[in-house]
């Protein structure tokens, strides 16, 4: 790629390379601010960015002159808008979404790899030295001297940290095994030699500082990125014999399966042609006709007899096959294994009650961005495994062990599985939020089921109290029920449906406990409007009619007195009408 000729110029300006040490040239500052204006104007293939990655601009000029030049307050400011700006995340280049389009997939590549580049140029203990004591400097003055600018300066220098530790590892090209320092291990080095753990723990616990929650946040799941809570809390103890032997049974199925696949390939690729091998009658098994199966292939055992070779599976359309699960965990060298446990202890004993509270306060109101719940849930789930792995302590994490927060990681579930549905293109990414509060989830039941066998009578009575809650409410009750039917295999992964048995599994062993321990359990149900049967109409009583016994009986009795009147002899009565036109009898019975 061929530099543009104002950008090589402006470039050029910045300054040389003189023995150790860097000379700027009188315009570095305007130079540097050109080139804030050149990324701001760049077009939507990042034109500019790619053209500094590809003359190392950041390697050769930007960082030398923050090294050397770090006293004068108006150029560092401006040296780390400019690196904030080059190190940001490549999706932001690209509006949020890795593009699809060819060329542009190219420049998005290329991008990810000059950020590699860049994070190898920040293993500088030297480096986030400076950093560190400009941080130091900062967080010093109290609220009352802090300016506008000195409060941008805190943030954007936490946001190049954030960036730094934000860019993926290039398995491939470092090729990193286990108890071997990575790239991103010699970040994490040199930010311990620096001092820069303690400022993150002091922002962390500090309530002046709670602007910086999410930024401390970020910078600390990042850190932790390729780290499990029980590989971190069983660092620097001795082995136990269990441990030994499954570790040694491990590497003999390793062994196993390797010497099974040369022999795979040995027969697979034999100088024996297998033309003329016979065709063979299997015995007592009958084909499509009364004869024999033919078989065309010698088969040693003839239980392994199969009719499947030639038959072709159904194809799956690509969007519809099961996903793999991409989570890349290694196992660090022991020095950094225990300085990041160490770093565990000192959060959990200082600041994770506080930032939790401080979080969940911006996240209540609405201050965040977008998705920013994600690091909360993170946290919430490693620091409370890694708690109850290696110390215990629930009070060390009783901001988060509550009903409400169960009633938080449940809305969350729900409102993520919405998105699913209305997201198709973006649904194997809400899936991945749904598994990282499953996980949450989890943690909270098995740190409940923790404290329920730990024999002390407050934490189980506690305990108790959190899971009258949980149990007699129905929401919670049915959310896994929910859970399992919702399972899709084309956006979910295997290991999403692992964590969700399991903790199926230990929310019914817990609620069983409880039953059989508590005979007076009350649990509240949906209540079903029943719909009332109307009653069948009573029909009207219809006059019944007379035998013909009570009919000569009623004629013996009038009989007598209609002849007198007939004859004259007796008089009408008057109360009595022959007809009745407002009457409701009928007619014919009125005649």
């Amino acid at each position: 790629m061929v530099m543009l000729v104002e950008l090589q110029a402006t470039c050029s300006a910045l300054g040389y390379q003189e023995g150790k040490k860097y000379v700027k040239e009188p315009d570095c500052l305007e130079t540097i601010k050109d080139l804030i204006r050149f990324l701001k104007r760049e077009d939507e293939t990042c034109n500019i960015r790619r053209q500094l990655g590809e003359g190392c601009i950041l390697q050769k000029d930007i960082v030398p002159i923050l090294k050397q030049y770090h006293t004068d307050r108006v150029l560092f400011e401006a040296v780390i808008r400019l690196l904030v700006n080059l190190t940001q995340p490549a999706v932001l280049c690209f509006n949020n979404h890795i593009p699809e389009d060819k060329t542009l997939r190219n420049h998005y590549l290329e991008i990810e790899s000059m950020l590699q580049d860049y994070k190898e140029v920040f293993v500088d203990e030297e480096l986030f030295g400076v950093l560190t004591r400009k941080l130091g400097d900062l967080l010093k003055l109290d609220w009352e001297h802090r300016q506008e600018e000195d409060r941008l300066l805190i943030e954007r220098m936490l946001i190049l940290i954030r960036n730094v530790l934000h860019v993926p590892p290039n398995m491939e090209r470092e090729q990193r095994t286990d108890d071997d320092a990575s790239v991103h291990d010699q970040i994490i080095w040199a930010i311990h030699c620096s001092g820069l753990e303690d400022l993150l723990l002091y922002i962390a616990s500090s309530e002046d500082e709670r602007n910086f929650s999410m930024h401390v946040l970020e910078i600390v799941s990042l850190m932790f990125r390729e780290q499990t809570p029980d590989m971190l809390a069983t660092a620097g103890v001795s082995r136990s014999m269990t441990e030994k032997e499954k570790d040694e049974r491990e590497l003999q199925m390793v062994l196993e399966q390797e010497k099974a696949q040369k022999r795979a390939n040995m027969r697979k690729f034999s100088t024996r042609h297998s033309r003329f091998g016979g065709t063979y009658v299997v015995q007592n098994m009958k084909s499509i006709s009364d004869r024999d199966v033919i078989f065309h292939k010698n088969q040693k055992d003839v239980s392994n007899l199969t009719f499947d070779i030639n038959k072709k599976p159904k194809k799956i359309a690509k969007n519809r096959q099961p996903i793999k699960d991409q989570e890349v965990t290694r196992r660090s060298t022991l020095s950094i294994r225990l300085g990041l446990k160490e770093f565990c202890v000192q959060f959990l004993e200082s600041c994770y009650n506080p930032l939790m509270y401080a979080v969940k306060d911006i996240l209540n109101r609405e201050k965040a961005q977008d998705h920013d719940e994600t690091y909360y849930l993170w946290a919430m789930r490693f620091f409370m495994e890694f708690c109850r792995l290696h110390s215990k302590q629930v009070e060390l994490v009783s901001e988060t062990m509550s009903v409400p927060t169960f009633h938080y990681i449940q809305v969350q579930l729900f409102q993520y599985y919405e998105m699913i549905m209305m997201e198709k293109k973006e649904a194997k990414t809400w899936a991945k939020r749904v598994h990282l509060a499953l996980k949450a989830y989890q943690e909270l039941l098995l740190t409940l089921d923790s404290m329920d066998r730990s024999g002390n009578s407050q934490l189980m009575e506690s305990a108790k109290v959190i899971k009258s809650n949980i149990f007699y409410m129905m929401e919670f009750r049915d959310t896994f029920l929910t859970l399992l039917r919702k399972f899709n295999e084309s956006t979910q992964s295997r290991t999403y449906l692992k964590d969700l048995v399991e903790s199926t599994h230990l929310f019914l062993k817990m609620l069983e406990k409880m039953t059989k321990g508590n005979s007076h359990l009350v649990v509240q149900k949906k209540k079903s409007k029943k719909k009332k049967k109307s009653k069948p109409r009573a029909a009207p009583d219809l006059p019944r009619e007379p035998t013909p016994e009570e009919l000569e009986d009623k004629w013996d009795d009038i009989s007598g007195e209609l002849s007198s009147l007939i004859q004259g002899r007796g008089e009408l009565p008057t109360d009595v009408s022959p007809f009745d036109a407002a009457s409701e009898v009928d007619i014919d019975q009125q005649r």
